[in-house]
């Protein structure tokens, strides 16, 4: 072989080094101007599928863009869910705020009249009981709302089941009975037979004590609350009846929103709290509740329970 032809050979073999080479950083290029075209339509519109991004050749390339997109995708819904939570803990936060200050202007108030030398002992002790109430009103507040937002997203888990009603609606009847005897209230539940629901029997008695306790409260003194029940092919009714206020029927969708004191319930103490919950209790158990009312001739609440577990 002549040195002239060995020559030859190496230019050839450094003219398609130099090609190759050419070509290579030519094509890597193109698939980091990609991976920029993507990362860019990532961060602008956030699309929910990869038929949004530029295309791609089905190749080896096209696996990573793939799995570069589902990466991305879990980041932006962890930094979503992020961002969700910190605007439920915040809207919690003012919540809590809203509803705390008053009971604990009470509380400062009572006690800087407590400091007055001048005061009697029954006077300390009327004070006293005062901040008590207003403290309880408090822990109250902050139970039921944390509780509320528990239930909301789902951080607290209990379980519904096939158990006897009858025990349910004893429990939730004995949770206001001393307040219904204070005002002289007859709370009648209407005779039957005990029967299996779909339910979660200390939550569902939770509930309806709620209700209950709205019934004992707006009820006037010798009134009377009645419980009955109707059985319907799906679901059961539980009609808890009051000679109370009533509701207009422009507040039924409202009342169970949270916080939400109707009009007439303007001058008795409440927060608002007691219908949410038990809203939320029930769509659990997969129930739900309705009312009916005339104002100045009481309200009906019917909360449905399912009679089966149904999935």
């Amino acid at each position: 072989m002549t040195a002239q032809m060995i020559i030859l050979i190496l230019s050839v073999c450094l003219f398609v080094c130099i090609a190759v080479l050419i070509l290579g950083t030519a094509y890597f290029l193109r698939q980091w101007r990609r991976l920029d075209e993507i990362l860019d339509h990532f961060r602008q519109e956030d699309p929910e599928d990869s038929g949004g991004y530029p295309d791609v050749w089905e190749t080896r390339e096209s696996r990573v863009v793939s799995q570069l997109h589902q990466i991305l995708a879990a980041a932006r819904f962890k930094e979503q869910k992020a961002a969700g939570e910190k605007d439920q803990v915040m809207e919690l936060i003012s919540d809590l705020s809203h509803q705390l200050k008053t009971p604990l202007a009470n509380i400062i108030m009572n006690t800087e009249l407590l400091q007055d030398p001048s005061l009697g002992e029954e006077q300390r002790k009327e004070f006293l009981t005062h901040i008590r109430s207003q403290a309880d009103k408090m822990r109250w507040l902050m139970n039921a709302l944390l509780k509320a937002s528990r239930l909301e997203n789902g951080m607290i888990h209990f379980e519904a089941e096939e158990a006897g009603i009858k025990g349910t609606i004893a429990r939730a009847v004995s949770a206001v009975y001393a307040q219904a005897s204070a005002k002289k209230i007859e709370l009648v539940v209407e005779e039957f037979r005990d029967f299996p629901l779909y339910h979660n029997p200390k939550w569902t008695a939770e509930a309806m004590g709620n209700i209950l306790e709205n019934a004992v409260k707006y009820a006037p003194p010798g009134s009377r609350i009645q419980i009955t029940l109707t059985r319907l092919d799906l679901y059961t009714k539980i009609l808890i009846q009051d000679e109370g206020i009533g509701i207009p029927e422009e507040e039924f969708n409202q009342i169970f929103r949270r916080f939400y004191r109707g009009k007439g319930a303007e001058q008795q103490e409440g927060s608002g709290l007691g219908l949410y919950l038990a809203q939320l209790i029930l769509k659990r158990e997969k129930g739900y509740i309705t009312v009916s009312s005339n104002v100045g001739e009481g309200s009906c609440f019917s909360l449905f329970l399912l009679n089966e577990a149904v999935f």
